[in-house]
């Protein structure tokens, strides 16, 4: 394992790499928490069907906000990158990334399959993921198990564009249209880990960590915006259709 040098509050102290890493811990834990915040805040604002939707967002957040503020501390004193906190905070939050899709999309049929399958691939692409990173760098574990987790990766990938089609077209436009940017999210927000993974091999761990923490808060707080926009573009919808109705009838 790489041991780091303590370092300082003064960024002026550090090399600029890592003055930059630091920063955006510090960045990542606000973001975290703010996103927490903002999106249990808004829980009440919406149909009560898309609340649990909500929930999760929140609690994706606030999960990686507790392990964005250990990471920091523990990048900070200096020893070893926080990679044990990093998979740890995967572990709990890509699942529930992942639930997102079906109490998005109101899903009754399937809908225990298709969330079983996407928890187990995710934990398993978690699991060879942690074990290629703690591995040493370049040897045959390191590449075999990285390999495998892309391969979890994919099968994902699969399932959301392949399995959840039908219940895509069934769902509100505003719904559907908010899916299938999360989906991209998945696609190409979450492919930036693996490139990640390999900046390694360039032997700047802060790279790496740079692009860990850039791809975190855009694939939790921004997943869980995309959620919220088409969540408040349905309800402001149908709230304008009661409203119209209302005064048709009044009329």
């Amino acid at each position: 394992m790489l041991t780091l040098a303590q370092l300082s509050m003064d960024f002026a102290s550090n090399t600029p790499i890592q003055s930059l890493t630091l920063y955006l811990f510090f960045a990542g834990t606000v973001a975290m928490g703010a996103g927490a915040t903002y999106f249990l805040t808004e829980r009440s604002s919406v149909a009560p069907q898309y609340r649990s939707a909500m929930t999760v967002s929140g609690l994706i957040c606030g999960i990686a906000a507790f392990h964005y503020y250990k990471m920091t501390s523990q990048y900070m004193s200096g020893g070893e990158f926080p990679t044990a906190l990093r998979y740890v905070d995967w572990l709990f939050t890509t699942p529930l990334l992942l639930l997102k899709f079906p109490l998005l999309l109101q899903m009754r049929e399937g809908s225990k399959r298709l969330v079983t399958q996407l928890i187990a691939l995710d934990v398993l692409m978690i699991v060879t993921a942690f074990i290629a990173e703690t591995s040493p760098t370049g040897s045959v574990a390191w590449w075999g198990f990285f390999l495998l987790a892309c391969g979890f990766e994919l099968a994902i990938v699969a399932v959301l564009y392949f399995q959840m089609s039908n219940a895509i077209k069934d769902a509100p436009w505003q719904i559907a249209a908010a899916v299938r940017t999360m989906r991209l999210f998945i696609l190409v927000g979450w492919a930036i880990y693996p490139i990640g993974f390999l900046l390694a091999l360039g032997g700047a761990g802060e790279y790496r960590e740079i692009a860990y923490n850039v791809s975190d808060v855009i694939n939790k707080v921004g997943f869980g915006l995309v959620a919220y926009a088409g969540i408040k573009a349905l309800s402001t919808g149908e709230g304008a259709v009661k409203g119209f109705r209302t005064e048709a009838h009044t009329a």
